[in-house]
């Protein structure tokens, strides 16, 4: 753990260096000032997480990305054969994982599978990011901002979340969607 620790500054001085930019920049991108993040970066001070987040939103990376133990590949290749299945709280939906870990990156993908019926519930739904669906198979139907969508094979719909939206399959069979999530940095 304490390595780990000790990794944390010398990987904010090594990332800011690659941006190019000053501990000034550095300091009005985070929120925090120049020596806090100096002391950081020289190993004289243990950042606090919401100290660590707000660097980790100002240098465009994960939180993850300073306390992994090893260095991260710079890919992450998913197999057809390897995919992992994910979770969902909701009835007559299967997710398949396209993309890498959560924790390293900001945008997701599943290859999706949506039993007649499915649906992403009475309320809609707002959250910072932007999701674009790409149907497979089948038929969808979403409502974002009040408008109707019906999406068909090969059709895509690409919005803004934090907008009102919902979604499901009103069709007969099931339908597949590659869909894709970006959260917000």
């Amino acid at each position: 753990m304490e390595d780990c620790v000790a990794s944390i500054g010398p990987k904010i001085r090594q990332l800011r260096r690659q941006k190019n930019l000053s501990l000034q920049q550095l300091s009005e991108r985070s929120g925090l000032s120049t020596a806090t993040i100096h002391k950081i970066e020289h190993s004289g001070m243990t950042p606090t997480v919401a100290t660590l987040m707000k660097l980790a939103a100002a240098l465009n990376r994960s939180v993850a990305y300073f306390i992994d133990e090893e260095e991260s590949p710079p890919a992450v290749l998913v197999r057809s054969d390897e995919r992992k299945p994910l979770f969902s709280a909701r009835d007559g939906l299967d997710l398949l994982a396209v993309s890498g870990p959560a924790g390293r990156f900001f945008m997701d993908a599943a290859v999706t599978t949506l039993e007649p019926g499915a649906c992403s519930g009475d309320k809609a739904l707002e959250h910072p990011g932007e999701e674009l669906v790409f149907t497979l198979d089948g038929m969808l139907s979403f409502e974002v901002g009040g408008e109707e969508y019906m999406l068909r094979r090969g059709d895509a719909l690409h919005f803004r979340t934090d907008r009102p939206h919902r979604w499901r399959n009103s069709g007969r069979r099931p339908a597949r969607a590659l869909w894709m999530v970006l959260r917000s940095p």
